[in-house]
């Protein structure tokens, strides 16, 4: 078994919430001894120039993290200042954090049902949500709200400007929809 290989996935799975020593040696089923020989020498691969991450120990787990020294670089993909307009995933985190708030991203990768950091960090960044505390559970993951910038982009005066969950169309997944028909049926005379 390639255990380096292995825990290289386990790191990029987790993501920014990173894992624990202990965790990583229940997951692989081999001691914390040997993971630290194998963090050690992925971390060994990184140190290379022709490397952008890296391995960092923060908040008592370990992630993996870009090179500070392309931090610049980061700062352009993540804040683009010529683009103004959000993705649809983009409005989907939105909705979910206006209408939960506050959230932990935790939360929202679960109604999602995939991953949102990447998302999350791009609309921190571009200051439509922010950090307003942690959660009272294991980890203390971070809580997100909305801010007055997401306000403004939207036109709205306060967050109750929201139009109600009970108004909007929602369909679920297990309704069926037929997609023949539409509330702007044609008439067709057939004579």
């Amino acid at each position: 078994m390639n255990y380096k290989g292995l825990i290289e996935g386990v790191l990029f799975v987790v993501g920014d919430e990173g894992i624990t020593l202990k965790k990583l040696s229940e997951i692989i089923n081999i001691t914390e001894e040997e993971i630290k020989e194998y963090l050690s020498l992925l971390q060994k691969d990184y140190e290379s120039d022709n490397r952008g991450i890296r391995i960092s120990f923060l908040g008592n787990a370990f992630k993996l993290t870009t090179k500070s020294i392309h931090k610049e670089y980061y700062e352009k993909l993540i804040v683009d200042r010529g683009t103004q307009t959000l993705s649809s995933a983009m409005l989907e985190v939105l909705a979910i954090i206006a209408y939960n708030e506050p959230i932990t991203r935790i939360k929202i990768d679960e109604i999602r049902g995939v991953s949102s950091a990447q998302i999350v960090r791009k609309l921190v960044a571009r200051n439509f949500i922010k950090e307003c505390g942690k959660e009272r559970t294991l980890g203390r993951p971070n809580l997100y709200k909305t801010t007055n910038e997401f306000l403004d982009y939207f036109g709205l005066s306060t967050k109750n400007d929201l139009p109600k969950l009970e108004e909007i169309n929602i369909v679920h997944e297990d309704e069926e929809i037929d997609l023949y028909s539409s509330a702007y049926k044609e008439e067709i005379n057939v004579k």
